[in-house]
């Protein structure tokens, strides 16, 4: 197959201990008043403050809004666009964690375009540039400081929905572990078994032919040779470091490693995108009110179980980078070993191992299977295809916690 790469990222990430400090600096390069969309309880640290101060010595105008809720839901984003219209502000500058980053770049959309949310859902319905969002992420998991993806959850419909266009990306990307020092083992373990579901399953993702069209009409498309770079790295990052960060949260060593593979996931799954395990935690979670890091975890042993006959030797090389020792062991062997390592990774970290123990009852196992089929833009990413049939033995085999049937 001829080489192909395909990448699209801020135009400036900044990363290392103390780079919030270089927030004033940024900012003046977009204007002198910045809209800020945060959470009330990191509105309510020193930390907050800090840099809401720098940015008001620095000669920046600043607009606070600090009630972001979590999944950003829909109406909310409808009543900051309108409270910071009056103040016309030059830049939207999103601090916190993956809801206050995807409530600032959804503001930055509604403040250039108009309308209501809901004409952009889905690929390529944005129109133009919006206005620029410098993202300052305070958890390590989403990645959404670097993609062009924005999740909100909307009261006329039962699952989450995103809208995906390369004129959401972040005009700049501020990541700095600091910020993550105060984060809860559970938070922890939380984004970081998401951001290693998403740079597994970008790295295992389908992969097509390097048509130039395809760049052009889809916003997730498959696997290349650039995101691969980003998602190894990734997988590196948080294969040594994920564990230690939850056990301990004052290692600045295990923080700054969990944050930045959780930024390299995010630059590979934000062009790679994700596949089968996000598209049946939408269900899931729009059931059992789990958190998407939780739920996409949950998934991702069973997704890799059933994806190995087509992907055992990208799975292989997860082991790889996971430190995993290769020895004698053949490319199936390497694989399997692969899939009990993020299993037992998990388990360490308090990741539910199955879907019943995130509170998903049986009966809805058929709702739940077709519901994840239908989510056409992350299954036909995935490397082996589905059918009904196949959709429903892989939740049944993740209810009940057997691996073995997740692979039929």
């Amino acid at each position: 197959m001829t080489l192909f790469g395909a990448l699209r990222l801020p135009r400036e990430i900044l990363f290392g201990r103390g780079q919030r400090h270089a927030l004033p600096s940024v900012a003046r390069r977009h204007g002198s008043r910045a809209l800020i969309c945060t959470d009330e309880r990191f509105a309510a640290t020193k930390a907050f403050v800090g840099m809401v101060d720098a940015l008001k010595a620095a000669g920046i105008t600043v607009f606070v809004h600090d009630r972001t809720l979590p999944d950003v839901p829909r109406d909310t984003v409808a009543v900051c666009s309108g409270e910071a219209r009056d103040f016309r502000p030059d830049m939207v500058i999103g601090i916190g964690g993956g809801s206050c980053l995807d409530m600032a770049k959804c503001t930055a959309l509604l403040l250039a375009h108009g309308g209501a949310l809901q004409d952009y859902y889905g690929e390529y319905k944005v129109p133009g540039p919006a206005l620029p969002v410098i993202a300052v992420p305070t958890t390590a998991g989403t990645g959404s400081e670097v993609t062009p993806v924005a999740v909100i959850s909307d009261p006329d419909r039962t699952l989450k929905v995103g809208i995906s266009s390369p004129y959401l990306i972040a005009t700049a990307a501020i990541c700095d572990p600091e910020l993550t020092i105060s984060c809860p083992p559970g938070l922890t373990a939380i984004a970081g078994a998401d951001a290693l579901t998403h740079a597994i399953e970008a790295y295992s993702a389908v992969r097509r032919e390097g048509d130039h069209a395809l760049p052009q009409q889809h916003v997730f498309i498959g696997k290349s040779a650039l995101t691969d770079h980003f998602a190894l790295l990734a997988v590196r990052l948080l294969g040594r470091s994920l564990e230690r960060a939850y056990v301990d949260g004052s290692d600045e060593e295990a923080r700054a490693d969990v944050m930045m593979g959780a930024l390299a996931a995010g630059c590979a799954f934000g062009t790679a995108g994700t596949a089968a395990a996000h598209a049946v935690q939408y269900p899931v979670g729009a059931l059992t009110y789990t958190a998407h890091g939780l739920g996409v975890a949950t998934m991702l042993p069973y997704v890799m179980t059933y994806n190995r006959s087509v992907a055992s030797r990208e799975i292989a090389e997860i082991g790889t980078a996971l430190g995993l020792e290769r020895n004698a062991q053949g490319v199936e062997a390497m694989a399997e070993a692969t899939i009990e390592e993020i299993r037992r990774l998990f388990s360490a970290i308090g990741i539910a191992p199955t879907l019943a123990g995130l509170g998903l009852s049986s009966d809805r196992l058929d709702w739940v299977a077709e519901q994840a089929l239908g989510i056409d833009r992350l299954i036909k990413n995935n490397p082996r295809s589905f059918d009904l049939p196949a959709m429903k033995r892989l939740v049944q085999a993740a209810h009940a916690g057997d691996l073995a049937a997740a692979a039929m």
